[in-house]
């Protein structure tokens, strides 16, 4: 029998609020050696997710969009309103401010097939696992699914 997300994810994950301080959040992603963590409103319906990734821009800052001129107006050659996010990312102080947002999900009766083939198609390294009122109780990372693997 297939194994499911539920019998593979991670229960209880930690998770923090969107007025969480940035500092806090990675002193968490630290200490317990973990690289995302769901961010939740206070009934614990997921709001998005802060992982690595929207870490890194606080080290490396934002290189402005390429742009001529061009009779007086600007003409960006890139899209603007990426390097708009990613400022804001650069300078974010609470994890409202640098998570991403509508991060992609899954239920717990899924299949870790399923499970996997979202992770490799979406190029994502988690999924926050959500009951049938959008709460997170669960979290289903790339180790764990190599863990299933490994014990099968």
């Amino acid at each position: 029998m297939p194994k499911i997300v539920a019998d593979v994810m991670s229960h209880n994950p930690v998770v923090v609020k969107p007025e969480t301080p940035l500092q806090e959040a990675i002193k968490i992603l630290a200490e317990r050696r973990i690289s995302g963590l769901p961010v939740v409103d206070n009934d614990g319906k997921l709001l998005g997710i802060i992982s690595e990734t929207d870490l890194m821009w606080q080290e490396t800052g934002v290189t402005p969009p390429a742009y001529i001129m061009f009779l007086d107006s600007v003409i960006y050659l890139q899209n603007p309103t990426a390097y708009d996010r990613d400022l804001h990312k650069a300078l974010g102080q609470t994890v409202g401010e640098v998570m991403s947002k509508n991060p992609v999900t899954i239920t717990p009766e899924e299949s870790v097939k399923q499970a996997a083939q979202l992770m490799h198609d979406r190029k994502i390294h988690r999924l926050p696992v959500l009951d049938d009122a959008g709460q997170v109780i669960g979290i289903l990372t790339r180790g764990d699914i190599i863990r299933a693997m490994a014990a099968s």
